[in-house]
């Protein structure tokens, strides 16, 4: 087993948010799922969850292990009063997190002003909890709205700039990955991150983006202050490579 391959697996299981967000997802699910976020080869990074289940994650996980909510999700729609109501429901579980959709629709339509207020009220609502902001990029589809949208989050004060909801055809893309490195390399934010969501099932895909990361924010970024993955597959290829198996799924990306 390449060294290098299990290197980049033991990142990927610090950098995880092991994510369930199934439309059918119930009490008994959230429970297997804080109980495999606790691997025989340390803790994930995060759960993420509805916000209906945050009070029963934090009460499942040890404190090292963050409990993450989705907010505006999965549509994006520009509701600042509905994105608020998911925040306050979030932090008054004692959620950690925040990941809210950015309204993508509205910043096609060139509605630029709006998504800004919308992504800075939801900054300060959620104060101090971490926030990723979703920017949907298989759907904005060009670098340069890619780019307008990771400006935007980063301007409104994200600690993370996530690719995908995971919801649309297409999640994550190293292509995506380069813009939104880029922009949060431009922006001087020594602090902001990078998260990887979206079709990320294999170790050779989340090495992809590690080296991505990297290459561009340097060696400093690759832990879970400023990369993560969002993936609920992921952790099974993680192990099976820690385990000194071959990577057995498939790589949609890498």
């Amino acid at each position: 087993m390449s060294q290098d391959l299990k290197a980049a697996a033991r990142t990927a299981l610090a950098c995880l948010d092991l994510t369930s967000l199934n439309d059918g997802d119930t009490a008994a699910d959230i429970d297997a799922l804080c109980r495999r976020a606790q691997t025989a080869y340390g803790p994930v990074a995060a759960v993420c969850v509805w916000p209906r289940f945050v009070a029963q994650a934090r009460a499942a996980l040890p404190p090292e292990i963050k409990v993450a909510a989705v907010a505006n999700f999965p549509d994006g729609a520009l509701d600042v009063a509905r994105a608020l109501a998911d925040v306050a429901e979030i932090a008054q579980a004692g959620g950690d997190e925040v990941d809210v959709v950015l309204p993508y629709r509205a910043l096609m339509a060139d509605q630029s002003t709006e998504v800004g207020e919308f992504l800075s009220e939801v900054r300060f609502a959620s104060r101090p909890l971490t926030l990723k902001v979703i920017i949907e990029s298989g759907e904005l589809a060009s670098a340069d709205r890619i780019a307008q949208a990771t400006r935007l989050a980063l301007a409104a004060g994200a600690d993370f700039v996530k690719t995908s909801t995971g919801k649309t055809k297409a999640g994550a893309t190293p292509e995506a990955a380069a813009v939104m490195l880029k922009e949060i390399k431009a922006s001087g934010l020594s602090s902001a991150g990078f998260k990887a969501s979206g079709g990320v099932r294999s170790v050779v895909d989340a090495a992809g983006y590690i080296a991505q990361a990297e290459a561009t924010l340097g060696a400093d970024a690759l832990n879970p202050q400023r990369l993560r993955f969002g993936a609920s597959g992921l952790l099974t290829d993680i192990e099976a490579v820690l385990g000194g198996a071959a990577s057995t799924a498939s790589t949609a990306a890498y």
